[in-house]
């Protein structure tokens, strides 16, 4: 297993004719139309280049995300096989999550060191793949970007607390669940906030762009579960820019996964965890749709990283202070496979 501090470095970030040509261009105002689309309600986070192409699909809801992945596999395929003539997994990370990917201001080291739960595990992978742990690049992806840096291809794989949801299955693979987690309140120790409820009315709430957080909030604004006077039109390109905001006292509270948020009261004692989390979530390794290989690996490589204790040792070394030993996110979830 890795030192709990591990090194890495961040790489790169007339008439008829008249008619015809009306016809010419309506059918491409058609074909353009999914391209030019917003897609505010953060679902996949798309947004700049690497939008997937075709109609997107029907928004049907489905069961169990987290258990559809592939199941393991050490056949190599084409996507492991460019991985390897390249000699290096790209892998989207954070460098702002505390305890999960980010930056040690505190580090003696001359080059300040990325490290967290997330980087424990991406090096983990490479290691399986390549031989080694520092056959990676490792890049810096906002929240809303994760889905188009996987869909342009400018990472091979987004490891960065991100939640496996079916609206994301449509536009890139996942691989089996690795951790448990779920939408939790975070506010001043001081607020009248108790939690996800009525106290959340007249309140402004940030969430992340391309949250599942925001999903949850949108929606349940419109059905009526959340007060109609709850604001939540302040978005974030990443989650930790809710805290600085929660701490200018521009915004009353933030909504993100209880994982997160547990981390964020570890850095700053005048805020915490209000209520109990109220979703039930499961963040997994994304990987771009088709390949399958690289997705099978993936999951073989979970599957060893769970029992052979290499789980267990980075949660105690990064999550256990913030989540507890007993936490139900202290075990990795069981994976079930389509």
């Amino acid at each position: 297993m890795y030192a709990r501090r591990v090194r890495a470095g961040l790489r790169g970030w007339g008439g008829v004719g008249v008619m015809a040509l009306v016809c010419a261009l309506a059918v491409a105002f058609a074909l353009l139309l999914p391209h030019t689309q917003s897609h505010r309600d953060g679902g996949t986070g798309q947004g700049g280049q690497g939008v997937a192409e075709g109609t997107p699909a029907k928004a049907d809801a489905c069961e169990d995300p987290q258990d559809r992945s592939l199941p393991p596999s050490n056949a190599e395929g084409s996507a492991i096989a460019a991985i390897k003539r390249r000699g290096y997994v790209s892998v989207g990370v954070d460098q702002n999550s505390y305890r999960w990917g980010y930056r040690d201001p505190n580090s003696s080291a001359k080059t300040v060191e990325l490290e967290g739960f997330d980087i424990d595990l991406a090096r983990r992978i490479a290691e399986e793949l390549l031989g080694s742990p520092d056959k990676i690049r490792f890049k810096a992806i906002p929240t809303n970007q994760r889905v188009p840096a996987i869909q342009s291809g400018q990472v091979d794989m987004v490891v960065r607390t991100m939640t496996i949801t079916c609206q994301r299955l449509k536009d890139v693979a996942f691989s089996a669940p690795y951790f448990l987690t779920g939408q939790q309140v975070l506010a001043p120790d001081s607020s009248a906030v108790k939690g996800y409820d009525d106290t959340l009315a007249g309140k402004r709430v940030c969430s992340a762009e391309g949250s599942t957080a925001y999903e949850k909030l949108a929606a349940d604004r419109e059905s009526g579960n959340l007060p109609a006077s709850t604001d939540i039109s302040t978005t974030v390109p990443n989650q930790l820019d809710c805290l600085v905001r929660l701490q200018l006292g521009q915004v009353d509270a933030v909504v993100t996964d209880s994982a997160l948020a547990a981390s964020q009261a570890a850095q700053d004692p005048t805020v915490e965890l209000k209520g109990d989390r109220f979703t039930t979530e499961y963040y997994g390794v994304a990987m771009k749709k088709g390949a399958d290989d690289l997705v099978r690996r993936v999951n073989r490589i979970l599957e060893d990283y769970r029992e052979d204790g290499g789980w267990k040792e980075s949660y105690d070394d990064w999550l256990s202070a913030t989540l507890g030993e007993d936490s139900e996110s202290a075990t990795p979830p069981t994976p079930r496979y389509k």
